[in-house]
């Protein structure tokens, strides 16, 4: 029996922030649009509806300084320069072998930090407000606005836009297998619904499902016993089982970014909120369940850091570690910023009954709190900024807010590794088409948003949302037209 069919010009995997702006943008360009959703509609928009969705910015219509710098400077191994070497050119003029190559895309960054800003405009148009709210960092290396109602009000507002505009909305509904007609071209794709009854949905495709995290079997192809340790930053997280990656792949989908890493974010593992996270380690020190130091603390400002500092967290035995804060970095101002759990903290009146407490060897993690006490130098604290105040002495060392561990009672939270999304995902260019392994556009189809390959060694903070707008916005009006 052959499958039912639902006609549509553009059809759109996925409906957080990428796939609602792509939806929107394509119907606002006149075409015929389906927006398909694995979730429930009271659990729809993945990641998007649980964050507070920070936007690299310094204001609505500029990006942060040295946004672009940031993601083409992050360590991407050792491309060679042979290859590279046409990265000026324009992206016809280039070797395919350089179009195909998972290095970042010039071009794609370019649009970036050109569009976000009128993004931003044209997502305020449609009733999304924006300012520069309160983060969970009390050090700061960027300027950020965040939408007032974070990523819920996104998934929200826009949803019932999109509704408004005429968008056909289909939830339950699971993008399966691209529909490849014999020009190559992409037609559609299949999809199964609640009953598991298969439809082909025609059309211009926009995949913008999201990664891998929500898939055990993915996480462990890709990041080996690394995979088990870890889990979704929040419930949206777990939807995001990878199918749109590998239908893209399964019909020669080039890749970008980095399989083998995730953007990692270190939250209370005692929690099921979304984003429990542990953004005050800087001011105390970290210790594994054997109770030893395993990482300078305080880097630089927690925003630049953590991601690198949840990274040594996750390959400590069990995947865990221990923040510990003593009487003084429990008295901080303001420091449950950075203390996002609902869970109280494990308590000691003394280093001893802390360990006992968090079942951690008594006399070893007396001997770390030792040695690094005594390798805390004089000299003035403060919290607010990177101070210098560095340890001697100890490895590994401290390099800011080095103030020793001495005033109880004292308190620990459990740390581990939350994947917030992964690296690895599909090559764009800068319309948002998808590259195939030659170095070609695959025709009709179309990815945005967190499946797309753009991270490689650290997350560039507070962009994907961002991203995932920009680039959606900017695939639905491409693939609602057929332009370039």
């Amino acid at each position: 029996m052959s499958m039912s069919e639902k006609a549509y010009d553009v059809v759109v995997a996925g409906s957080g922030i990428a796939g609602l702006s792509a939806a929107i943008s394509a119907r606002e360009s006149g075409a015929r649009v389906a927006l398909l959703d694995r979730a429930t509609e009271r659990e729809s928009g993945g990641n998007t509806r649980y964050t507070e969705a920070y936007l690299r910015m310094k204001s609505l219509d500029e990006v942060a300084d040295g946004l672009a710098e940031a993601i083409v400077d992050d360590f991407m191994g050792h491309p060679d320069p042979g290859i590279t070497a046409d990265s000026g050119l324009d992206w016809k003029r280039r070797n395919p072998l350089l179009r195909a190559h998972p290095v970042v895309d010039l071009d794609y960054v370019a649009a970036f930090a050109d569009n976000a800003g009128p993004t931003l405009r044209w997502l305020e148009g449609h009733g999304i407000s924006f300012a520069e709210l309160p983060t969970l960092f009390l050090t700061v290396s960027t300027t950020r606005l965040a939408p007032v109602g974070g990523g819920l009000a996104l998934v929200e507002i826009l949803g019932r836009k999109a509704v408004e505009l005429g968008v056909d909305r289909f939830y339950e509904t699971t993008a399966r297998d691209l529909v490849v007609a014999d020009s190559g071209e992409v037609t559609g794709l299949v999809a199964t619904d609640a009953t598991a009854a298969r439809a082909v949905f025609s059309g211009q495709v926009v995949l913008a499902c999201g990664g891998y995290e929500g898939n055990a079997e993915m996480m462990a192809r890709y990041h080996g016993d690394k995979g088990m340790t870890c889990r979704p930053v929040a419930r949206g997280g777990n939807y995001n089982k990878g199918e749109g990656i590998e239908m893209a792949i399964a019909v020669g989908a080039a890749t970008a970014g980095n399989f083998s890493l995730f953007h990692a974010e270190p939250v209370d593992p005692r929690s099921g909120d979304p984003e429990a996270a542990i953004m005050a380690f800087t001011y105390g020190v970290l210790v594994n369940v054997e109770g030893r130091r395993f990482v300078d603390e305080a880097r630089g400002p927690v925003d630049a850091w953590y991601e690198r500092t949840t990274r040594d967290i996750h390959a400590q035995p069990t995947g865990m570690a221990w923040m510990i804060l003593d009487a003084a970095g429990q008295a901080i101002p303001n420091l449950r910023t950075g203390i996002r759990t609902e869970e109280k903290p494990v308590r000691g009146d003394s280093i001893a009954a802390l360990a006992k407490a968090i079942d951690v060897d008594p006399g070893i993690l007396a001997e770390t709190i030792e040695a690094y006490n005594a390798a805390c130098p004089d000299g003035e604290w403060d919290p607010t900024r990177p101070d210098g105040l560095a340890t001697t002495g100890v490895t590994p060392p401290k390099s800011n807010w080095a103030r020793p561990i001495s005033q109880g009672p004292f308190v620990a939270y459990p740390v581990m590794a939350a994947n917030v999304f992964t690296f690895g995902g599909l090559k764009t260019d800068a319309s948002s088409r998808v590259v195939n392994k030659d170095g070609r556009i695959i025709p009709g189809l179309y990815a945005a948003g967190e499946m797309t390959g753009l991270y490689y060694s650290n997350y560039t903070g507070s962009t994907s949302v961002l991203r995932g707008a920009t680039f959606g916005k900017i695939a639905g009006a491409h693939a609602a037209t057929g332009t370039v």
